[in-house]
């Protein structure tokens, strides 16, 4: 077992009788949506889907992608993607970018009190256009023959992961394009030889949020916290590999 996982975690649970707001991240609402059992479970009782390995590469690039926007986010310049989409934004100087970027202790956050639900979120980089309107920004990586698009099934998650920032931008009272961007960055194998050397193809893809989905979900989420478990989704694989254990498990 992990050293990292806890399956019976007693920290961070909801208490239907706290009066402290609860914190519930980006990623926790897009469980929610994906499986509500799973979500409760792990919120309410402290047993958490077992982690999925950390994607290092991934890190990688989204480190050296935030350092190569963080010198033109200084000078107030735009990065070259920029200027080749025929973009007029620049990267948003703020005194919290950094603030906003911790997903794991920080990240931009609104309290809802109607739910008393702390939502939080960590970006990977905002830009700002020329009218003063943020664009909400998420750096991906992969490595494909195929063109990278964001017509695949499973990516509804990043599509969810881009509201819900739009929508934590917008609550925080900021002006925010309703397009965000994701800068995905496609390695390149049809090369000779390595040469201990991984290039990359980058794309700039748009793509048009509509956040009106989120508070009606924050309720969703405050009423099954609230409520007793949810029965299985069978969609979800955790739910069904839980089932398949317990008839054999005897």
């Amino acid at each position: 077992m992990s050293k990292y996982y806890n399956p019976n975690r007693k920290r961070n649970m909801y208490e239907p009788s706290s009066k402290e707001p609860f914190r519930l991240s980006r990623s926790k609402i897009d469980l929610f949506l994906n499986c509500p059992r799973c979500f409760y479970m792990d919120r309410r009782l402290g047993v958490g889907q077992p982690p999925g390995y950390p994607f290092s590469l991934n890190s990688a690039v989204d480190k050296l992608l935030k350092k190569e926007f963080d010198m033109h986010r200084a000078k107030g310049t735009a990065h070259p993607l920029m200027k080749a989409y025929g973009l007029e934004a620049v990267p948003f100087a703020h005194d919290k970018i950094d603030e906003w970027r911790d997903s794991l202790r920080r990240g931009i956050t609104y309290h809802d009190v109607v739910t008393n639900l702390l939502i939080t979120g960590g970006v990977d980089d905002v830009w700002v256009d020329l009218q003063g309107k943020l664009m909400i920004v998420d750096y991906k990586a992969t490595s494909k023959e195929a063109e990278v698009t964001l017509d695949a099934d499973w990516q509804i998650g990043y599509k969810r992961q881009m509201e819900v920032y739009q929508w934590l931008f917008r609550k925080n009272g900021f002006k925010v394009s309703s397009t965000g961007y994701f800068v995905y960055c496609n390695g390149i194998t049809d090369k000779k030889a390595f040469d201990a050397k991984l290039e990359f193809d980058v794309k700039v893809i748009p793509y048009t949020g509509d956040d009106s989905w989120v508070e009606g979900t924050i309720l969703g989420i405050k009423k099954c916290l609230d409520g007793a478990m949810p029965d299985s989704n069978p969609e979800c694989d955790f739910c069904s590999y839980r089932k398949a254990v317990s008839e054999v498990d005897k």
